[in-house]
């Protein structure tokens, strides 16, 4: 389906959700879901009501899956989020890879909306952007994704009626995307079977993320990452000069060899660039 990323990004605007039905081919999901088998396998049930006791969930989807750089680095993906975020920063981030699986029994999650991590003013900015992208069939019965429809718009309002939430119908290769903003919840699973997806999110590049990307991929593992990879998860600097290891971008770290002593570098947006550069020239006008 050829839909530009302005129409997704309208929809996003007015509903807080869009599907971009088959994003990539079932294959790639299948592939991701076998790999990450033994993980859903092996790894415990959650702990608490917020992320579910009948739930299992996992990080560090980069380790887990080759599959998974298709998902987080999708064109027409980052093109959505960045449309959705870069009014209020110079470069978006990635802020959490997760699997999830709700097992039979689980109760649906309680609604909330993800940028509530975050402190600051809502309603004037977006926070962040989701990608759901489902491993087996979403359906209302085995807990897909509640959403309230509009509920980005008006985001003073903590809870809405449980009759007003929308469950779309998902298929592997469909990616949901929904806001920070946007009133949200795993659902219950009625079904004799469990629901697996993956969330892969980004955030304004000047927060720090849900999953703290720098000690998931620490430099040994970063630098074999693409250069735009490594970007994302963190290896940038967002200007001016926020992140910075002595001074330089934190990419350096990527090198084979550091330097052990390093002079610090400017990294400003070009207004500002231009601005401290007509300062100087000021400054040595007056001393001439």
């Amino acid at each position: 389906m050829n839909v530009s990323a302005d129409s997704y990004a309208v929809r996003l605007e007015r509903d807080g959700w869009c599907v971009m039905q088959r994003a990539v081919e079932a294959t790639v999901m299948r592939q991701i879901d076998a790999d990450l088998e033994p993980r859903f396998a092996a790894t415990p049930l959650c702990q608490g009501p917020f992320y579910g006791e009948r739930t299992r969930r996992f990080g560090s989807l980069l380790l887990r899956s080759p599959g998974i750089e298709k998902l987080a680095m999708h064109p027409q993906v980052l093109a959505v989020a960045e449309r959705m975020l870069l009014p209020w920063c110079e470069r978006i981030a990635l802020n959490l890879t997760q699997a999830i699986e709700i097992h039979p029994g689980a109760l649906p999650q309680l609604p909330h909306r993800d940028q509530d991590m975050w402190q600051g003013p809502k309603g004037g900015l977006e926070y962040l952007v989701n990608v759901m992208w489902p491993l087996t069939i979403f359906t209302r019965e085995n807990g897909g994704t509640r959403l309230w429809t509009g509920s980005n718009l008006d985001q003073d309002v903590p809870v809405l009626p449980e009759d007003d939430a929308v469950v779309p119908g998902l298929w592997p290769g469909d990616a949901l995307i929904f806001l920070g903003s946007t009133l949200h919840g795993g659902g219950g699973n009625v079904s004799a079977r469990p629901r697996r997806g993956i969330v892969i999110s980004y955030c304004l590049g000047w927060l720090k993320p849900f999953e703290l990307q720098w000690l998931v991929y620490p430099p040994q593992v970063a630098r074999h990452f693409s250069p735009e990879l490594a970007a994302l998860v963190g290896y940038a600097q967002h200007r001016p000069n926020l992140g910075n290891v002595e001074g330089q971008c934190p990419s350096i770290l990527l090198r084979d060899e550091v330097p052990d002593l390093l002079p610090a570098v400017d990294a400003l947006r070009p207004d500002q660039a231009e601005g401290a550069e007509l300062y100087v020239r000021s400054q040595l006008g007056e001393l001439g």
